[in-house]
């Protein structure tokens, strides 16, 4: 039995500011540069196939998946390669943006070779998580196939232009995943907030068996992946998977994808071309020209802050944000590169960005009742200052999601998702720890029955 999780918690009303909506996405020109680094998903880097001074085209391989649950690496420029480590792949454009000649459609006939070709693509989750899609398209029994069309963070809206823009794309995609892995169903899940999608959406879908669009309430965090199966299908992830790690949405009958990972599968099964560049939505009251951008993947972030004007005169800069102001990432240095999961780009002015000094905890309770994994903080907290792994294990701190609605809720302004985020991190460090510390238990009793046993 699993604990019942209260995922119909009530979320965040976070701000609809989704300024660039309306705005047709924009190609920047390649720029002189690309970084490429070798980790731009979940699980083992991939590894470098060039060397300093090959001649790549767009679309060339530079990086190929280091095992299973990692993913390729594909030249986003053509041009000269600088420098190749096993950290990234550093590229010196032509401007010429030539694309590899070797590349064509992949022939796809049958569940193994979709998923052939998903992993050829260099497809991960693009809604920021960053799992390789290949290995998610391994699960067997799945019923649903449900498409995250959500976009619940401010400012961000790569998804919906993918919605208005690549239509086509979503279409065959999702109808490749469906006939070849055998899913008899798919949900296509869009925030209420997003009525031209969802218009376009239920329109295009018809006539597809099985195929359905729903629409969800505009309540942060409705894109999480496991309040996106209960809201779509009805159905709850469990808390743990039959082999006892945490559950996923394939324990439900389940596998989710994004909807512009869904897309760019549709894109490469049609050209052969695979994941090279990434929209990305540029806003915040610091930059000068907020637009959404497609961009080479690898573009240094500063290129793309002077793509879009640079910083508005007369503002000082506050905070950099790589992601949604939700979960993004705060960013220090400019010359980091844009990678496969980056889907937005925020630059706040120094007013902007000011933060709340913190009060003290007034026992509110209204960080719980938003948590959408139906957590309590501040007992998460208290157990952590502790250093109390088994109270923590009780609380289900591993179920975090870092989806910060417990700051944004709190009336204290209090560092609530931070101080989450430390109790997780010590949590897993102490359950890995009794993990390693059972292993090699289990191997030295195994050990000894076996000197027994040749006595």
């Amino acid at each position: 039995m699993f604990k019942k999780l209260k995922r119909s918690a009530e979320g965040a009303g976070v701000p609809h500011v989704k300024g660039t909506a309306g705005m047709a996405t924009v190609v920047m020109p390649a720029p002189s540069k690309v970084t490429l680094p070798m980790s731009q998903h979940i699980g083992a880097p991939a590894q470098p196939v060039v060397k300093k001074g090959d001649t790549v085209y767009v679309g060339t391989l530079v990086g190929k998946a280091g095992g299973f649950v990692s993913a390729n690496i594909y030249a986003s420029v053509s041009g000269t390669v600088l420098s190749a480590d096993p950290g990234a792949v550093v590229i010196e454009s032509d401007g010429n943006q030539t694309p590899d000649p070797a590349i064509q459609p992949p022939v796809v006939n049958d569940r193994d070779s979709l998923l052939k070709a998903v992993q050829a693509c260099g497809l991960v989750g693009l809604g920021g998580a960053g799992f390789p899609t290949h290995v998610k398209l391994t699960a067997k029994n799945i019923e649903f196939l449900v498409i995250n069309g959500a976009e619940c963070e401010p400012y961000l809206t790569p998804d919906t232009r993918e919605f208005l823009e690549c239509s086509d794309t979503i279409i065959s995609g999702i109808a490749a995943v469906m006939k070849y892995c055998e899913i008899k169903n798919c949900v296509i899940g869009i925030e209420a907030n997003k009525p031209d999608c969802i218009a376009k959406m239920t329109e295009l879908v018809k006539e597809m068996p099985g195929v359905t669009v729903k629409t969800l309430p505009s309540r942060y965090p409705q894109g999480a992946e496991k309040n996106l199966v209960e809201n779509c299908t009805g159905r709850e992830v469990p808390q743990f998977g039959p082999t006892g790690a945490p559950g996923l949405p394939a324990d439900a009958g389940c596998v989710v994808m994004n909807v512009t990972s869904v897309s760019t599968l549709g894109k490469f099964l049609k050209t052969g071309m695979p994941l090279v560049s990434k929209r990305v939505t540029v806003d915040g009251d610091a930059i000068a020209k907020p637009q959404n951008v497609e961009v080479a993947i690898g573009t240094s972030l500063q290129d793309i802050v002077d793509f879009c004007g640079g910083i508005k005169e007369g503002v000082t800069l506050g905070k950099v944000i790589s992601g949604g102001p939700m979960m993004g990432r705060a960013m220090t240095d400019l010359s980091s590169p844009l990678i496969k999961q980056n889907n937005g780009l925020l630059l706040f002015s120094r007013e902007k960005a000011a933060i709340p000094a913190p009060s003290a905890c007034i026992r509110c309770g209204r960080c719980i009742n938003g948590c959408p994994m139906g957590l309590a903080p501040v007992q998460i907290s208290e157990a952590y200052t502790a250093r109390d792994y088994d109270q923590l294990d009780k609380l289900n701190i591993g179920l975090c999601v870092a989806c910060g609605t417990c700051s944004f809720v709190c009336p204290a302004k209090r560092p609530v998702t931070q101080n989450m985020a430390l109790a997780k991190a010590f949590y897993m460090g102490e359950l890995r720890r009794k993990q390693a510390e059972a292993k090699a238990k289990a191997e030295e009793a195994a050990k000894k029955a076996e000197e027994g046993g040749n006595k």
